[in-house]
């Protein structure tokens, strides 16, 4: 059982309980669509412009918003995320035409893209020596709201309708907002040089975990696009299949806080290295592996990597970054997983289609045997801790 350390935790718990709802909320979304497309008669098409539309807000929103964390606006950052995502949730619950839902939904894309870089610079900058436990912690309840969203949607939409919904979680950020936006900020060096960007990208520590996150999210957006498919080829009920998906998320609700600390102890990037090199073998044998059990036992082996994966890259990023770009580094991290998996998820199922799932997977893995080789290489200081 994961041992939780007072320190880590202190100071920040509404930042945490914050971080579950937003996350929620996402998870909501998508067990929703299903019941939005009916409602309104939205195409299959116009319901993937929605969900992309938030996605393309998200990669805009950490990219470009991201760096004034760093220039001493976090309260401003955490007030503009808390603030459109809001108003996000309330318009997904009171909109009736496809403009309405786009518009809703990148406002939601926006206030994740805002407030989550700029709460792990909190994090990280407050108190160093924790912070890749801290981070882990982070990771366990993104994962955990996202995991519960879709849970609570359904029961609420069940009894009170779609509005009520969305209406709810609007409601849970309004409450946590004033106990999110009094958390002690630490006082930090401001940035000074608007091109945070390129001051990251020269560094070689930060094109290394930049690299070891195009290996990981490769893996994310690949599953994402075919697992469901996948598994309906091999004979798999609709209930398996949901059953895997739960599997997949459970290691990633109890490993990431001890992950953490062992990123701290040993290296970032060495740890993160360790989960991808695990995760090489496991996406080549999702091609060739027939039996619905040993896929099973594959993907959970999968999700204990990625447990360890994810909350390491986002500790090496902090590391790499100058204590001045923390929340840029931050935001560039999640822009660039957030590419990476649109992108990937976009060609998988043509590529599925085109080759079977035996071509898709192995050149997956293929693919990440370089990228891994060459985060560890360029990006060889963050191998010790």
């Amino acid at each position: 059982m994961t041992r939780i350390s007072r320190g880590s935790l202190s100071g920040f718990t509404s930042l945490f309980a914050t971080t579950f709802v937003l996350m929620a909320g996402y998870g909501s979304i998508y067990a929703l669509f299903a019941v939005i497309r009916e409602t309104f008669g939205f195409t299959a098409w116009e319901i993937g412009l929605i969900g992309g539309s938030g996605f393309a807000a998200g990669f805009v929103a950490q990219v470009g918003l991201s760096r004034f964390a760093d220039r001493g606006h976090t309260p401003v950052m955490f007030r503009v995320g808390l603030a459109c995502s809001g108003v996000g949730s309330l318009g997904m619950a009171w909109s009736e035409s496809i403009e309405g839902f786009i518009v809703s939904r990148m406002l939601l894309g926006l206030g994740s893209g805002a407030f989550l870089p700029a709460v792990r610079r909190v994090l990280i900058a407050s108190q160093p020596d924790q912070a890749g436990e801290r981070l882990g912690w982070m990771a366990s309840l993104e994962m955990g709201g996202f995991m519960t969203g879709p849970i609570l949607a359904s029961l609420i939409h069940a009894q009170f309708g779609l509005q009520t919904t969305f209406g709810f979680l609007a409601l849970g950020l309004l409450i946590l907002a004033p106990f999110a936006l009094r958390t002690p900020i630490p006082t930090t060096q401001s940035a000074r040089d608007p091109r945070a960007i390129r001051v990251l990208l020269a560094l070689p520590a930060v094109r290394g975990v930049l690299l070891a996150s195009l290996a990981f999210y490769l893996t994310v957006g690949l599953f994402e696009a075919t697992w469901a498919v996948l598994l309906s080829d091999r004979g798999a009920s609709q209930f398996f299949i949901g059953a895997t998906l739960s599997v997949f998320g459970l290691p990633m609700l109890f490993l990431p806080p001890w992950a953490g600390r062992l990123a701290q102890r040993h290296g970032a990037l060495r740890v993160a290295a360790c989960g991808i090199a695990v995760a090489i073998p496991c996406m080549a044998l999702y091609g060739v592996v027939e039996s619905l059990i040993g896929l099973a036992v594959i993907v959970i082996l999968h999700s204990v990597a990625d447990a360890f994966t994810m909350p390491s890259l986002q500790l090496g990023i902090g590391r790499a970054s100058p204590p001045e770009h923390l929340a840029s580094g931050q935001g560039l991290l999640g822009a660039t997983g957030q590419f990476m998996a649109a992108s990937t998820a976009l060609v998988g199922g043509a590529l599925y289609d085109a080759g079977g799932p035996i071509w898709l997977f192995t050149l997956g893995s293929f693919t990440m045997v370089p990228l891994l080789v060459a985060a560890v290489t360029v990006g060889r200081s963050l191998l010790r801790a």
